[in-house]
């Protein structure tokens, strides 16, 4: 574990400090798990974006194919 220093205004203090007691925890512990959700959100996020990234990207040549969806993917499947 790497030992870090953070400042966060008071009421914040409080508040994580009033959490801790509730939940019977120390407040590092919290600020551990605020620090995973922060971490495992942003890599959701980019993960969304890598996956948007080729939308639009190509053309199907046909004007109607976001309509006609299913008769374009049976051709191109069953031909």
């Amino acid at each position: 574990m790497v030992r870090t220093q953070v400042s966060i205004i008071g009421e914040q203090a409080e508040r994580l400090r009033h959490l801790a007691a509730t939940r019977n925890v120390s407040q590092a512990y919290l600020v551990r798990q605020a620090v995973e959700a922060l971490l495992d959100r942003d890599e959701l996020e980019q993960r969304i974006e890598r996956a948007r990234r080729p939308l639009g990207a190509y053309r199907s040549g046909g004007s109607d194919a976001a309509v006609q969806h299913d008769e374009v993917l049976a051709d191109t499947f069953l031909s």
